[in-house]
């Protein structure tokens, strides 16, 4: 490439100096007009240069052989016809025919956009069929960010609705780009979303979709897919230029002049969170596209904008991952991909099987059995079902096994596709899947996706069955000869493998890898998101049910230790962890300014979370009940709360043990999913007025908070303390909540901090503190803006036969409201042994009343730092945030 850069600059220059004096005038004349894409050397620059020195300019600003065509064509203007036409036939002689590289940007893009659409056209299935991408493409819900809840607004509101999930079309992906609230167009964009869910089909699509035409027109002029995994695992060094040139149909496209401008480049970074956080001693980011160096520094400077900061950036990242990113990225607009409606499972159905008899009856089978049906809202998991019913059918079987988790779903499909081998070759195919199973913890550990045939060879795994089934081939280019590579069919499945392999795999058998769950388990916190998935599998094949099938199945024994193991380490966080401040305790700038938490802190607030999927995998009380004694406390902190996530929550609260607190702090609740519409006949009937009026009331629509709320209703959920602090409670989920206050078995104290409650939300809630057979006795509210709302906590005190404590600290209580409450108090029927006050500002008059009440009941304790007692709160009460 260098070669012919040279050649071109001699050919330049030797034309240039052929001129004669006036010839070189009018050629500088015409010269200042000429334009490549848009872009003309400027008029400065041109007064009185030589033949040297208009050959620098050209090749400096054009690139040393689109400055030849930019020339040849001045000349042709500059009516010096004969150098011209010589310098066509030198350049033909000397540089062959006419390459890409001889193609202008604005001409090469029609050339790119179309290897693009051949390219990508079709995708491969896990299967290794292809189909084309535009007919296996099914629309995902994708949602832009939520924002984190706000600080408590002066009065009780209810909480906006956030926008809306939108189907993954043009215009959404249109709408990627667009401008924010203050009018600014983000120039990083982060698809966040679990593993499967479609993120890499969704950025392949938007490539395709570019390529055709159909998304950033006039914004874009060059779009570059970048799998993270992929490139991380390419040995020695490269330069962005290459990887760009490694994307386009041939070596010779004019890369310069691309990336002159990079404010229309995009660069579809897939799996960035697999990018290695960058070490304290590691060199100053790339930031020259054309400088050789590793991988991961290459990538890190397009995810930093330290190299090309105009260029537009779309990154897929899984779930877990944005907090670690967070500090890398540079004011970036997130979105999530939220996966399958309900809808959208329905068509999948339909493009999977095609024939339509068949996807309606595979359809309803699935829709019947709901907990399966709810997980095929991630779309490889949808596949998965699907490919296991057409078999099931194919044989005239059906899909009876209940499949609660994905881990049961993975399991399912694997001996589905391993039952098609001959009984007979039944131990030789376990024995290749042991193997299998060692070959993907090899690589989940050492981060590497691609195994080369020396790896296979090593285990027996070359020309095994499991290699057919489980191993896509993957062929590149070398110098010398084609460089034979192997991965799984989806990352997906070698976590899934890597995750059996601790229970197929006798620790003290030769050739064990060493280390055995401690390996996966202890890992640090670099390694930690990277490894989620593997621990959540883990998790859910240690169940007694998934542990009876990998026997049955797979002709092992499962080793008990390995359960134990698990166990113990849950068990060694809880104890590990630092002890948790009291209710209303924690410190302000931590909750209330307006510093973000730095990257650490981010991605322990949801550890906390992950741990609660991995023990919803095993679908085991006994374990999850035993798992949660060593975490007294659960608290989750910033979370924005997904159906599945409430689901993960729900369940585990249902089998937690007698004393559990659960503590949430600034989480936002998904919103209940979207009315359907009703029919235009129901429609036309309400606004006819017909019917009785007791057949048009509705019922009030359940809260998303209502799956927690039944949850804690379970007899044997054994939660003892419930603290909700600034988590916007609306009306709906008030209602659910005073349900479940009436009837949770465990539940003797409830902290309710700066929740934006409203009038109606705290009669409500009041109604189920006073019901005969709640047995709440301390009960904390922390809300500034009620004031005479109070008036219905107050009253429960002489109905309510259990509690016995009352904290209003950083409460307003109106002279009014106290004669109210210092009446009630009075009362015989009225319980309450312990009032806190604390920092509640009063008048004279309300203190005179409050000692009075004192003196009449010297069993109340009340406390405020005005009355005469002086005594500091019970331990655990809260003072002013």
């Amino acid at each position: 490439m260098e070669a012919r850069a040279a050649a071109a600059r001699e050919l330049l220059l030797a034309a240039l100096e052929d001129l004669s004096q006036e010839q070189l005038k009018r050629f500088r004349h015409k010269l200042r007009d000429a334009q490549l894409d848009g872009r003309s050397i400027p008029r400065g620059r041109l007064e009185g240069a030589d033949a040297v020195d208009l050959a620098e300019q050209l090749t400096e600003f054009y690139g040393p052989e689109p400055a030849l065509d930019v020339a040849r064509k001045t000349l042709k203007r500059a009516d010096v016809r004969d150098v011209a036409a010589r310098l066509k036939e030198q350049r033909l002689q000397r540089l062959g025919p006419s390459s890409s590289a001889l193609l202008s940007v604005s001409e090469y893009k029609k050339k790119y956009r179309e290897h693009v659409l051949l390219q990508h056209a079709k995708i491969k299935e896990r299967n290794a069929r292809s189909v084309k991408i535009s007919k296996r493409f099914t629309k995902l819900l994708i949602a832009p960010e939520s924002a984190a809840p706000e600080p408590e607004a002066l009065g009780p509101v209810e909480e906006p609705e956030p926008e809306r999930a939108r189907r993954s079309d043009t215009h959404t992906f249109n709408r990627l780009f667009g401008r924010d609230e203050e009018g600014q167009r983000p120039l990083t964009v982060v698809l966040q979303g679990p593993a499967g869910i479609g993120k890499t089909m969704a950025a392949k699509k938007i490539l395709y979709d570019w390529a055709a035409g159909k998304l950033y027109h006039g914004k874009v002029d060059f779009a570059f897919f970048m799998p993270c995994r992929e490139l991380l695992e390419r040995s020695g060094t490269c330069s962005l230029a290459d990887l760009i040139l490694d994307q386009c149909p041939d070596r010779s496209a004019p890369v310069r002049q691309m990336l002159a401008q990079s404010e229309r480049l995009l660069f579809i970074l897939d799996g960035a969170d697999e990018l290695p956080a960058p070490g304290p001693a590691e060199a100053a980011p790339c930031t020259d596209p054309f400088e050789a160096a590793g991988s991961a520094r290459v990538l890190g400077g397009l995810l930093s904008k330290a190299l090309l900061p105009d260029a537009r950036l779309l990154v897929t990242t899984r779930a877990a991952a944005p907090g670690r990113l967070q500090g890398r990225l540079r004011s970036p607009q997130c979105a999530e991909v939220r996966g399958f409606s309900d809808k959208d499972k329905k068509k999948y159905f339909y493009k999977f099987f095609q024939d339509e008899w068949r996807a309606e009856r595979a359809y309803r089978f699935v829709k019947e059995n709901e907990t399966l049906f709810a997980l095929c809202f991630v779309p490889f998991v949808c596949w998965i079902v699907c490919t296991v019913v057409r078999q099931q059918l194919e044989l005239g079987q059906d899909l009876s096994r209940t499949s609660k988790t994905t881990t049961s779903v993975y399991l399912l499909f694997i001996t589905s596709v391993l039952s098609s081998a001959p009984a007979t070759a039944g131990p030789r195919v376990q024995g290749e899947l042991r193997k299998l199973c060692r070959l993907a913890r090899e690589g989940v550990l050492g981060r590497r996706a691609q195994f080369a045939e020396r790896d296979l060879e090593r285990l027996e795994l070359r020309g095994s069955t499991v290699q057919t089934l489980f191993l896509n081939k993957k062929e590149l280019s070398g110098v010398l000869e084609a460089e034979v590579t192997y991965q799984f069919i989806d990352q997906s499945f070698q976590e899934f493998f890597a995750a059996l392999s601790y229970l197929l795999e006798d620790e003290e058998a030769p050739g064990a890898p060493a280390g055995g769950v401690g390996a996966l388990l202890r890992e640090d916190a670099e390694l930690r998101c990277h490894l989620a998935l593997t621990t959540r599998f883990l998790f859910g094949l240690l169940s007694a049910e998934r542990m009876r099938d990998i026997e049955r199945y797979f002709g092992c024994v499962v080793s008990e230790r390995v359960k134990q193991d698990v166990l113990r380490w849950v068990q060694d966080l809880g104890q590990g962890r630092p002890t948790a401040a009291p209710e209303g305790s924690e410190k302000p700038e931590a909750l209330e300014g307006t510093e973000e938490p730095e990257e650490e802190e981010g991605e322990e607030l949801n550890h906390p979370l992950e741990l609660l999927y991995c023990l919803y995998e095993t679908q085991e009380d006994a374990f999850v009940r035993q798992a949660l004694r060593g975490l007294p406390e659960l608290v989750l902190e910033r979370v924005c709360f997904s159906r599945m996530d409430l689901a993960v929550l729900s369940y585990c609260v249902r089998c937690c043990p007698a004393g559990q607190a659960l503590r949430l702090v600034s989480c936002r609740l998904a919103t209940a999913q979207e009315k359907k519409k009703k029919s235009l006949m129901k429609r036309l009937q309400g606004s006819l007025g017909g019917g009785s009026s007791q057949a048009t009331k509705t019922k009030p629509q359940a809260s998303p908070l209502h799956p927690l709320c039944e949850a804690m209703m379970d007899p044997h959920c054994g939660l003892h303390r419930l603290t909700l602090f600034r988590c916007k409670l609306t009306d709906a989920v008030c209602r659910d909540l005073s349900q479940a206050l009436r009837e949770a078995p465990a539940l003797a104290e409830l902290g309710l901090l700066h929740n934006g409650l409203s009038e109606a939300g705290l009669r409500v809630l009041s109604e189920g503190l006073a019901w005969p057979q709640c047995r709440v006795q301390t009960l904390r509210v922390q809300q500034p803006s009620l004031q005479e709302e109070l008036q219905y906590l107050v009253g429960l005190l002489w109905q309510s036969l259990t509690l016995t404590t009352l904290d209003l600290s950083g409460c307003q209580l109106p002279e009014s409201m106290v004669t109210y409450l210092c009446a009630v108090l009075q009362q015989p029927r009225c319980h309450l042994q312990t009032l806190s006050l604390t920092s509640v500002e009063l008048s004279e008059q309300s203190l005179q009343e409050l000692r009075a009440v004192k003196t009449a009941k010297p069993g109340l304790l009340i406390t405020h730092p005005a009355l005469d007692s002086h005594l500091e709160p019970p331990e655990g009460f809260s003072s002013a945030l």
